[in-house]
């Protein structure tokens, strides 16, 4: 090893002259940005205008969004520290040792992975006999961490919180991401086939999967939650190697949070909180990228306190502050003629011998269908998701094959939310565009009658209540209650929900703890409504 590297030493500019070396020192330094400042500045070429620029991590990647004047696009410019030759060569020999030296105790496998990392290669330096200067060190360390515990090249994109959906296409094809402020951009990064040969592997064992050219497509969930589609190579996708990678947002979004956005209004969510508390069904249709899952899993915070509920998935997107919650997904077969494939079917028939209270299915697809229909005929509160542009759409599609759910079936249904990804000016918003109960079906025509309870009028950007709702009649009938009872209950629920807004309450759990004390306890949560912080601390 020190025979190959003495080629590296006399040509090495970033070996220090006259500086302390850092790794003869006990420990090891970490960056700190405003002690040690920079590693990078994003410069902006000659052919881009700058339109705004941020850090992913302050003083190590950064990201200029330039307009390309050439093509009047804008484009994701991202900067990560710059090598010299030597740092190249040195980095590269270093990720050939670490192999050998990454074999670690029990007391490093439970410590930090990320100190434990930066140890062994200070360990390697010291057998090398190099002192490097503190800013080529902290290269270093970027880029080990990057490679061995984050993901290459696309690690700033993964923790960029402003982006949704990381695409690569194939071999020294631009990366193409949905920025949430810019929409569709295209990067500086690409791949060549060796490199992203590697990267698809690395996504696809971190999943706890194999892909191989054999089984060259993979559908997966990352640890982080983020949803994986994988191509490998180029027997299905002939500009090689594939990936897309929709990003998984690890604290879900909360009601309050869907209305501080605009996706719904108060007067929408209290009305789901009423249906949802009282064993109504519900399905949100939309089309892709439309907000269906986001918005299941916030109104889903909704369900009483100690109500069992079971969600089914083919990769993980629910999550709940809720304890007695089964967490569901499919599994393929290990391998071939080993270990069952369980289906989203099987999960479902699982589930209905588990006596749930609410049933949760990620998207209906399929077979599934017809189970999930029989759950609501049988009692079931059920909440799912389906892609449609309608109502129309959704009924027919749920009528047609490979659903097959017969027509006196879907009539179990309480309650559809259409969603869509609009235009606002030139901002692209999610917003509900109505909301609409299933009344039943016509006993003379055969068609199923539904009932518009809430419009959206997209010039003014509101929510309208048509005044009829035949689940809050149901509510008062099933209750004993008067309409007067019925608006003072809703009344509380709205103030709560404003409440939580104006004092800026959108953490899950803090909110879900406020849903579920006014389960337990109606008149502390409202005598606590000019600090419900409160209640989240007390709960």
């Amino acid at each position: 090893m020190l025979v190959r590297l003495r080629t590296l030493v006399p040509a090495a500019p970033a070996v220090a002259k006259g500086t302390a070396a850092l790794q003869k020192k006990e420990g090891v330094e970490e960056y700190d940005p405003r002690r040690h400042g920079y590693l990078v500045r994003a410069a902006v070429p000659p052919d881009y205008a700058e339109i705004d620029r941020y850090w992913i991590e302050e003083g190590l990647s950064e990201v200029c969004i330039g307009r390309n004047r050439n093509t009047n696009q804008d484009e994701y410019l991202l900067s990560e520290p710059v090598l010299s030759e030597f740092e190249y060569e040195l980095l590269e020999r270093i990720f050939e040792d670490l192999r050998d030296v990454l074999i670690l105790s029990e007391d490093e496998m439970a410590g930090d992975r990320r100190r434990v990392l930066f140890e062994k290669v200070q360990g390697l330096l010291k057998e090398y006999g190099l002192v490097l200067d503190r800013d080529s060190i902290f290269k270093l360390q970027y880029y080990i961490e990057r490679n061995f515990l984050g993901w290459s090249r696309i690690n700033a994109l993964m923790k960029d919180p402003m982006i949704e959906d990381i695409s690569c296409d194939g071999i020294g094809i631009p990366i193409f991401l949905y920025h949430r402020r810019y929409r569709n951009i295209k990067t500086n990064i690409f791949f060549e086939e060796s490199a992203l040969n590697s990267l698809a592997i690395t996504l696809a064992q971190r999943s706890g999967k194999h892909i191989s050219v054999g089984n060259p497509m993979l559908d997966a969930t990352l640890p982080d939650g983020s949803r994986l589609q994988l191509t490998l190579g180029t027997e299905v996708t002939t500009r090689g190697t594939s990936f897309t990678i929709r990003k998984f947002r690890e604290v879900p979004f909360t009601p309050v949070e869907l209305i501080q956005s605009g996706t719904f209004d108060i007067e929408a969510l209290v009305y789901f909180w009423m249906a949802i508390e009282n064993n109504r069904s519900l399905i949100f249709i939309g089309g892709t990228a439309s907000g269906k899952t986001t918005s299941l899993n916030a109104v889903s915070l909704f369900i009483p306190p100690l109500a069992k509920v079971v969600s089914i998935e083919d990769t993980r997107e629910i999550t709940l502050y809720h304890e007695n919650w089964i967490a569901s997904v499919t599994r393929e077969a290990v391998s071939e003629g080993l270990g069952a494939t369980i289906s989203m079917f099987d999960l479902l028939k699982a589930a209905m011998r588990q006596r749930p209270e609410y049933i949760l299915v990620g998207e209906v697809r399929g077979q599934e269908a017809q189970t999930l229909f029989q759950a609501m005929n049988t009692g079931h509160t059920t909440f799912s998701t389906m892609h449609a542009g309608g109502v129309d759409a959704a009924i027919h599609r749920l009528e047609s094959s490979p659903l097959n759910v017969p027509r006196n079936m879907i009539q179990a249904l309480d309650v559809v939310s259409v969603q869509a990804l609009i235009y606002q000016g030139r901002e692209r918003v999610r917003r509900c565009q109505e909301i609409v109960e299933v009344a039943g079906i016509d006993p003379i025509t055969g068609n199923l009658q539904v009932n518009n309870v809430f419009e959206y009028d997209p010039v003014s950007d509101t929510f309208s209540f048509t005044g009829r709702s035949r689940i809050y009649n149901e509510i008062i009938e099933f209750r004993g209650w008067t309409r007067e009872q019925l608006d003072e209950e809703i009344g509380a629920r709205r103030r709560i929900l404003e409440a939580m807004r104006d004092q800026g309450i959108t953490d899950y759990i803090a909110v879900s703890r406020i849903i579920q004390a006014y389960a337990i306890d109606r008149m502390k949560v409202i005598d606590a409504l000019d600090d419900l912080s409160a209640i989240a601390r007390m709960y």
